[in-house]
Formats: structure tokens, sequence, C-alpha cells
């Protein structure tokens, strides 16, 4: 039976989402397991329920602003899909690298693909047990809290089997427990990787993912005699890993918990198993293409980002517009009409950048600046908007500049905005189109997705060197015709 606070949110929620998606997350919050409330993957919920990707998006996005879900964003690892950190907000994405101490390797969080967002039940409308982690069994603690979204980990039972043929041992510690475990590094039948004649040679990492602590160990060389020994001591407060070497054979190992919390240690060996589990990922909702989402720029907009913070996006395409003769419309037509033109070509391209995934970062006067996840798209919206203005006014004239590369996600005037070349760039291009015709830069053009666009459409562009304003190098641009 639901509660009254769960069915006045609801409701309220089905005023902004759209009926499919509004119905198969009421669905999933009565009936699915707790496991499949934690962490949403809104790309895989969409997959899975045949829906429209943005519509999923903008339906979870409006259930987090009346409190139904809390969002998260996660710093990924790029090697094993492990989340590294995690805040309510992109504002908590203070550091220059993030290190996993898993796979022994750093990374810097750029939006594209190293951060991802997803969506949680809050604990208002239905608590689970990942609200409380301490309560997770050891897999599932994995399964949900450490492993991202992204991450295709099989069901329970193969799941199960890949850890048992992948780890020595796996433990759950209480707060100041110790245990000593008899251990046997590359015997014939483990899981070691190889043998070479009397020696064996593998990796094993001692590894808990809710301290983020780990000892590397490379075991080499001929067979021990005697019992060797080795020692993991959980704090909070720990040193970086480092590797160490050990000799196959028999190990002492004692692990012991100094920490306030319960730990989950485990002893991996490194094989291929490891590596085809963790390399097997699925499409996830990143940071980049939220902030290239017009919901949430909508919703979240003005909160996105710190005034001190500057996070790289390694491509991003943007679009400007502009309305050639804007001034000589007023004159012509007078002021009301000509307000009321305007107003409706912002109207008309508002709705076409949302269409094509996506979102005004600003206008300017006539002009407008645009941002999308791909050229192809930003391609796509700008042929739409020059018929669009053709239908809507024959003497209207739209001048439109397409570029793509990297920049910084930044906060300026209160608003998530960007900064860097590539946006100086797309600006000039656009300063270049006087007529119909959209100038496009190469990197834009070629796109394999936009190049078939631009096919399907009878469109052949050509190419030509141009000098932009404050740029150095000359361009080669494309008139789109």
């Amino acid at each position: 039976m639901k509660r009254p606070r769960e069915t006045d949110t609801l409701f309220t929620l089905r005023q902004s989402a759209k009926p499919k998606p509004m119905n198969a997350i009421e669905k999933l919050i009565q009936d699915a397991p707790d496991r499949e409330l934690c962490r949403i993957n809104a790309l895989a919920f969409a997959a899975k329920h045949q829906l429209d990707e943005d519509e999923v998006i903008a339906a979870f996005l409006h259930g987090a602003r009346l409190g139904i879900f809390d969002m998260s964003w996660n710093i990924l690892c790029p090697a094993c899909g492990g989340v590294l950190d995690s805040g309510a907000s992109l504002k908590t994405v203070k550091q220059a690298e993030y290190r996993c101490v898993l796979c022994a390797v750093g990374c810097e969080p750029t939006l594209d693909d190293i951060v991802e967002v997803t969506f949680t039940i809050s604990p208002r409308v239905r608590k689970i047990a990942a609200h409380d982690p301490e309560t997770l069994p050891w897999i599932e603690y994995y399964r949900q809290i450490f492993w991202s979204s992204g991450v295709d980990l099989p069901d329970d039972g193969a799941l199960g089997k890949w850890v048992k043929d992948t780890t020595l041992d796996t433990l759950e510690l209480s707060p100041g427990e110790k245990v000593v475990l008899s251990l046997q590094f590359g015997d014939p039948g483990t899981k070691f990787a190889r043998s070479i004649g009397t020696s064996w040679e593998g990796y094993v990492i001692v590894f808990d993912p809710v301290l983020h602590m780990s000892q590397h160990i490379e075991v080499k060389g001929e067979a021990a005699r005697e019992s060797q020994s080795l020692s993991f001591i959980m704090t909070r407060d720990h040193a970086p890993d480092v590797t160490i070497q050990m000799r196959p054979g028999p190990v002492q190992m004692t692990l012991e918990n100094r920490s306030n919390v319960r730990t989950l240690p485990g002893i991996w060996v490194v094989s291929d198993k490891v590596h085809e589990l963790v390399t097997k990922r699925r499409p996830f909702l990143t940071a980049k293409r939220l902030l290239t989402n017009q919901t949430f720029r909508d919703i979240h907009g003005t909160d996105a980002l710190d005034v001190d913070q500057r996070l790289k996006i390694t491509s991003l395409t943007f679009l400007f517009t502009d309305l050639k003769g804007s001034t000589e419309l007023y004159e012509r037509v007078g002021d009301l009409a000509a307000y009321d033109l305007v107003r409706a070509h912002f109207r008309l391209l508002n709705k076409i950048v949302a269409a094509e995934r996506g979102a005004v970062v600003k206008t300017i006067g006539d002009a407008v600046m645009a941002t999308f996840p791909t050229p192809d798209r930003a391609m796509a919206a700008a042929l739409k908007m020059r018929e669009a203005l053709k239908d809507l006014k024959e003497d209207l004239l739209l001048k439109i500049g397409i570029h793509e590369g990297p920049c910084l996600a930044v906060s300026l005037n209160d608003r998530q905005d960007y900064f860097g070349r590539t946006v100086n760039i797309a600006a000039r291009v656009q300063g270049l189109a006087t007529s119909r015709s959209i100038f496009a830069t190469r990197r834009v053009v070629t796109d394999s997705e936009a190049s078939k666009l631009l096919q399907s459409n009878g469109i052949a562009p050509a190419p030509e060197k141009r000098s932009l304003r404050g740029i150095a190098k000359q361009v080669e641009i494309f008139e789109i015709p």
C-alpha cells in the first residue's frame, strides 16, 4: 500500500513526465527488488522497457527534483568500472586526479566517460538495503556500491561462480576484527596464470572496496619451502599501495580491520576472467550528456558547478546561430511584429535543439548558443532550423556555425557555461555565414554519422581555408548549401 507522501509525489511527477516512462517508473518503485532501485542506469532502464532515452532521463530528473530519487555523480575507474568517489552534485568533483587502488591507475575526471549520473530511490519513498550499505552481503556490496552502472554484471549464479573462480578468499570483518588465513600461492590447479618449469607466476591483489585499500602482490620464482607471512591492516588513513614480491607456496595472511566500519576484503587472483568481466560494459548516463540535456539545464542549470570549478570535456559540439538583418526587420515590420517573430524563432530553435538531444546554453540578443553530445545531432538540428525559419518567414535569415572539440565546463553568471578555444572557433565560424548556408569545421563534417546525414540529404560540402578573428592559423571551413 502506498504511503500518502509517495502517492502525492508520484501524482506530481505524472504532471511533468511522459506517460510511458512514468508508468514504468511507478512499477519499478512498487515491485522491483531493492538492488534495482540503487544507482539506476537511466539508459539501461530505457533499453529494458523499450522507451525513449530522453523521455526517461527527463522523468528521472523530475523525480529527483520532487525528492523521489537521489541523484549521484560517480567518478569511475576507466579500467575496472569501479566507483572511486560519489557525491550528490557535480560540485563534489574537486580533485584533479582520482586513483583506483584496485587497478593502480589514476584518471582525470573528464565528463565524457569518467563521471556517471545515477538515480537511487529516496528512503522517504521506499527504504532499500543500499541505504545502509553495512547490511549488504559481500557480493551485493560489490554489485550495488562498488561497480558502476556501466559494468554489465551477470546474474547471481554466474557472478557467484565468477567470484569463486577468481578469488582465493572473501571476508566480512567487523570493526576491530582480526583473522589469519592459510593460503597457497601458485599450486597446480589454482587460479595462477602460468608455470615455468618448477616456478609459478601470477599476480594477487588484496582489496577492500569500503576503504578503497589494496595490496598488490607479484608472485614469482621457485616455491618457498616455509610459510611466508603477510599483514593487511585496514584503516581510514592508509599509505598508498605499493607492489611487493612473494614466492609461490604457503602464506599466512593476517587481515585486521582497525577502522570503525565493516570491511569486505577479497584476495583476488588477476586473470583473463577478471578482465573479461570488468571490461564488459553497457551505455550509461554520462555527466557530459546530462549537461547537454535541456531538462537538466531547466531544472538544475543554476546549481551544476561551483564558481571555481573547471571540468574537462574531451569532445562537445557547439552550434551558434544569429538572425541576419534583425535590425532592418524591426524597421520594416515594426517593433511589435518583429518582437513576436524573434520570440517565435527562439521557440522553434529551443524545440529543435531539445529534440536533437541538445541544450540551449544561453541567448544573447538574437543569437543562440547550444551544445550537443555529438556532431551529427548538431548538424541535424542545423538543417531543421534552416527549414523551420523558411516556414516561419521567408526573408528571415538564420546564420549557423558548428564546431566540435574539447572544452571546459564552468560556471559563469550563475549559469553552467563553457569556455575554451572550441567555443571561440564555433562563434567565429557562425560569424562567417552571410546567407542560409550552414558553416561547419572539418571535425564536424567528417564525423561518420554527420557525414552519413549530409549524404542522405544529397549534400556534398566543399572545404575552403578561412581566417577567423583571434585565431592564429587559418581553419578549414565547409559550407553546407
